[in-house]
């Protein structure tokens, strides 16, 4: 039997699901809410007294920092090398400039007012500098971290390692989902796709999973807003500074991991469909469903083994 736990954390909607075969919910389901309250005291950039904030402002001095800082901040440094620096936390200072200073729920409808100067250069993670041996890192002057989707990524890997002993488990963190495999039965896993604009009118479309792998879906048709006269959103594209200009609306990727999903979704929807593909099908263990800006629908070649 599939046991479900809905809660909400790190800004956005959770999903923990256990197949366990049996009708008792396994008491490790109700421990995943505190397993992220613990992530966020460390990694969120919206709590003034999180692990991240203190790095943050400490400003170009070396600081110790905990294993799991440590391990997301590896994993972002996989992810920008991974995509030639276009998915990068440094963008922190460029996502604050554009007005995204503040959860979510409290800019949503809000017109913000336009930039007063350029926006900031965004530097990539070789500025910043860290020793292994003490598990610290130093942020130069004018350099902040992000880990955004890479952190929720992370996050949905560890709680499906920490419950798979239970049985078969899948953990969706606002659409960075990982599962460790088929349900006991050896039926697969559903994930819906998402309408861009109309996510009430149901799926555009179901893919189906009977292995160990991660999905992620980067959109920029939830979290807009207006700065001025100009529609921003939260996917910075590090070459200009600037929420990311492309014919891209949403990208569906599948990949080993959710942290590889979730950097490939954002480099496919910050270079654009065409560019975005060709990159994409050089990596062969990628799939990905991208819907434009006009409602249009691009597959990978790969992507039909899932629908």
């Amino acid at each position: 039997m599939v046991h479900r736990l809905h809660f909400r954390a790190m800004g956005t909607e959770m999903l923990v699901c256990v197949d366990n075969g049996s009708e008792k919910s396994p008491i490790e389901l109700a421990d995943v809410p505190a397993w992220f309250e613990e992530w966020e005291q460390v990694l969120s950039r919206f709590r003034i007294d999180s692990e991240l904030t203190r790095l943050n402002r400490a400003g170009d001095q070396l600081v110790p920092v905990s294993e799991t800082l440590w391990h997301v901040f590896q994993s972002a440094l996989s992810a920008e090398k991974y995509t030639g620096g276009l998915v990068t936390p440094t963008v922190a200072a460029a996502v604050i400039e554009s007005g995204y200073d503040r959860d979510f729920s409290l800019l949503a409808g809000q017109t913000l007012f336009p930039f007063e100067s350029e926006p900031p250069v965004v530097h990539s993670l070789s500025s910043v500098t860290w020793d292994e041996s003490t598990r610290s890192i130093c942020l130069p002057q004018g350099v902040q971290l992000d880990f955004g989707g890479i952190a929720k990524g992370w996050a949905a890997e560890q709680v499906v390692q920490r419950l798979k002993h239970l049985g078969s488990a899948l953990m969706n963190c606002g659409g960075d989902i990982f599962m460790s495999g088929p349900l006991l039965n050896g039926n697969p896993w559903e994930i819906g796709i998402h309408r861009p604009f109309d996510r009430s009118s149901g799926y555009i479309g179901m893919m189906y999973f009977t292995h160990c792998c991660g999905v992620a879906t980067s959109a920029t048709d939830r979290r807009r807003w207006m700065q001025g006269d100009s529609l921003r959103h939260h996917i910075i594209d590090p070459h200009t500074g600037r929420s990311a200009e492309s014919d891209v609306v949403s990208v569906t990727i599948v990949a080993p991991t959710a942290v590889e999903a979730e950097t490939a979704a954002k480099s496919v929807l910050i270079r654009g469909s065409v560019e975005g593909l060709d990159w994409l099908e050089s990596k062969s263990d990628l799939a990905a469903l991208i819907i434009l800006e006009n409602g249009s629908i691009v597959y990978s070649q790969r992507i039909k083994e899932y629908l």
